[in-house]
């Protein structure tokens, strides 16, 4: 793996994902257009995606929903704090330790044979002290160009962190599993 950055948090946390989820390979967003427009085109030849008609919609592709998307489980996903009080009275709630330990379990292996995309991103512009930072890790070419469309992505959003433990951790899995087992879950930066 070629890391992107020196960051001794990120690369930590990376590295702790990868022993738990155990990908093949690991592919690092560097946000250009060749890379982009080259997943696009690997998403098209597995079927995933449809290249549009470029004359008349230009740079649209379809990508249907799979039947097993977690946005469709609105039940499941939780607020992770100390207390259900803390969590807000129109969340879900559930308790950080639990949360992990059952989404790792749920998460260990389920890369083996595929890649891990490591999306370094920007919620703002890059730079600004009104922006939040990030790293995503995901198995899905899909969530990769949305956080794409979404936000800021790629090496200037790493020069933008620097050496700070200041940054968001995501783990997305697209674990082929039943509709009891699919959660999205918000866990509170002192529960990292």
């Amino acid at each position: 793996m070629e890391n992107m950055t020196s960051n001794k948090s990120v690369l930590s946390w990376i590295n702790e994902k990868i022993d738990l989820v155990k990908p093949e390979k690991v592919v690092w967003i560097d946000g250009s257009e060749e890379q982009i427009e080259a997943l696009r085109a690997e998403a098209c030849s597995t079927g995933e995606m449809i290249k549009l008609n470029q004359e008349i919609l230009p740079d649209c592709y379809l990508h249907r929903t799979a039947v097993n998307d977690v946005a469709r489980v609105e039940g499941r996903t939780f607020i992770c704090a100390p207390t259900k009080e803390e969590a807000g009275p129109t969340n879900n709630w559930m308790d950080p330790a639990e949360a992990y330990e059952m989404l790792y379990a749920i998460a260990k292996d389920s890369y083996k044979g595929r890649t891990m995309y490591v999306i370094p991103y920007s919620m703002g512009p890059v730079g600004s002290k009104f922006s939040k930072i990030g790293i995503e890790l995901t198995d899905s070419i899909y969530v990769v160009l949305n956080m794409v469309i979404m936000t800021r992505v790629g090496t200037d959003v790493l020069k933008a962190l620097g050496d700070s433990e200041d940054w968001v951790r995501g783990l997305h899995c697209k674990c082929e599993i039943d509709e009891e087992k699919r959660y999205i879950c918000q866990i509170g930066r002192a529960h990292v």
